[in-house]
């Protein structure tokens, strides 16, 4: 048998702004990747989508020309697995095939109907509804409607002819699984946000028929369970076409991308955390315990294997912040990497602090440590001395800030100091922006060689570990750097901090004011 270094995994990584197809080895060396955009629908009113359709387009063309460099030979794959965003829902006929638009994880057009189910007056929910939930799932539906439920209940009352011709209502992942196999199935790891599943227990492959009840949902639309880090099925002989694959190939089960930075972070161990600067940020570890920090909107949800668990929580934007200050505020569309090292290049001729401007980077809402898709984004402390140069340190500066305010509620969840902490994501490959989340957190960050592939070399990494071809032990993800605090930016940071969460209190009654309604 050959090494596992001369063996791969076709591996899909579907992010929300854009997607990842690669030929990774089983040790978690990528050979090949190509990239691809993918476009958001945002009319307004809430909605948020994307087209499903044009996802597996943009995959078979990635996947013909990773596999048409000749790089690797059709017989040295040994699966196929799929990671990406997720809280996300699509709805299929019985083939897989889409019958509207995918509802994405920050699509709130179902917010009335959660209401309905879940809302109150302590942190949005009715204690009594969300104990129910919490009790069983770890978790419970979002008043906001962004989640699997408030897009099912969305699609029910207000687009009837999909929520009909629907057979499945998928996540991303499995979407793409079952575009593969031909074959529904999801496990407790991707339906986490659906809040449908017995996450006490996930050896019980089955929904909630109490909870899809109290939901208003037809559990008999939701795909069969699996258990995590099985194999779904094979690589059908379309999709092989499609694809430029062996016909047959294994598919393992999909994650979300949370998930598979566990493994692409190199923190498989309990309470080694890592921290993601994509689209979205988050803080994530494993942890051996089941438990919900309803008010901060933090959970441990099912994780890599039966009896482990995973911390989720989300900012809805992190590196999107930097991305929308060139385009919208200094007007510079954002086409190639030059563009990011032109504004950090920037950013470091301004000192720590920003001359006292503070960012809240809250453009999309908020969802942990606090819910709250009505926040909104904004400079504070603004002067007629105030420069283009000091606005885009106080992005990078309050997306750090943001990060800390989750990570003392992460560290409150866990019990215990974060530290160090592994970095991955586009905006890791910035020195400047770790070396202000290790000021700013006050903790050492590690960051990952190739940041910003990190959950692409992770799902390949958990097939791998699922099909027995590694050993736990063999894992081993290389740090290319570390940054350590600095006492005199801290201080500086600390300063302007202390501001941060007041921020977001003192204008929580003016965002739901001018909400649109």
């Amino acid at each position: 048998m050959a090494a596992p270094q001369e063996r791969y995994v076709l591996t899909v990584d579907l992010g929300s702004t854009g997607l990842k197809v690669g030929l990774v080895s089983l040790t978690g060396e990528i050979v090949r990747c190509e990239f691809a955009l993918v476009a958001t629908c945002r009319p307004g009113g809430g909605a948020s989508t994307q087209d499903a359709e044009e996802w597996w387009r943009l995959v078979t063309c990635a996947a013909r020309r990773v596999m048409g460099a000749g790089l690797v030979r059709p017989e040295q794959l040994v699966a196929a697995s799929c990671t990406g965003q997720w809280a996300s829902t699509v709805p299929v006929d019985a083939s897989g095939h889409p019958v509207g638009d995918c509802l994405l994880y920050d699509d709130t057009r179902g917010a009335p109907y959660s209401r309905a189910v879940i809302a109150g007056p302590v942190a949005g929910f009715a204690p009594r509804n969300a104990l129910a939930w919490v009790r069983r799932t770890g978790g419970a539906p979002s008043p906001s409607g962004a989640d699997p439920i408030g897009h099912l209940l969305f699609l029910r009352h207000e687009m009837p002819d999909v929520y009909a011709a629907a057979r499945w209502f998928l996540e991303p992942v499995d979407y793409l699984t079952m575009r593969m196999t031909g074959v529904a199935a999801a496990t407790h790891a991707s339906m986490t946000a659906a809040w449908l599943t017995d996450n006490r227990r996930p050896d019980v492959l089955r929904y909630d028929a109490d909870l899809a009840r109290r939901a208003g949902i037809d559990a008999g639309k939701l795909p069969p369970l699996r258990p995590i880090g099985s194999v779904v099925g094979a690589v059908s002989a379309r999709a092989a076409g499609e694809l430029g694959v062996p016909e047959g190939l294994p598919v393992v089960t999909g994650l979300p991308d949370l998930h598979a930075a566990v493994c692409g972070a190199g923190t498989l161990d309990d309470f080694q955390a890592h921290l993601a600067i994509s689209t979205t940020s988050w803080i994530g570890l494993s942890v051996p315990f089941k438990k919900t920090d309803v008010l901060r909107s933090i959970a441990s949800v099912p994780g890599l294997s039966t009896g482990s668990y995973v911390v989720a929580d989300n900012h809805e934007t992190g590196g999107r912040c930097l991305q929308w200050l060139n385009e919208t505020v200094l007007g510079a569309p954002t086409t190639t990497d030059c563009d990011y090292e032109r504004l950090v290049t920037r950013a470091a001729a301004v000192p720590p602090g920003s001359h006292g401007v503070i960012f809240t980077p809250w453009l999309d809402g908020e969802r942990s440590p606090v819910d709250d898709r009505d926040a909104r984004a904004g400079f504070h402390n603004l002067s007629l001395t105030t420069t283009q140069d000091d606005l885009v340190r106080a992005v990078l500066e309050g997306v750090a800030y943001n990060n800390r305010w989750l990570h003392e509620a992460v560290e409150r969840f866990a019990g215990r100091r974060l530290d160090p902490i592994r970095m991955i994501g586009g905006g890791a490959r910035s020195d400047l922006w770790c070396q202000i989340h290790a000021d700013v957190l006050g903790r050492t960050v590690e960051r990952v060689a190739d940041p910003i592939n990190a959950t692409l070399r992770g799902q390949a990494v958990f097939a791998a570990l699922s099909l027995g071809a590694v050993r736990r032990e063999d894992v081993r993800i290389r740090v290319d750097r570390t940054f350590r605090p600095d006492a005199a930016a801290g201080a500086a940071y600390n300063r302007l901090y202390r501001e941060f969460p007041a921020l977001y209190r003192n204008q929580r009654q003016m965002f739901r004011r001018l909400a649109p309604r």
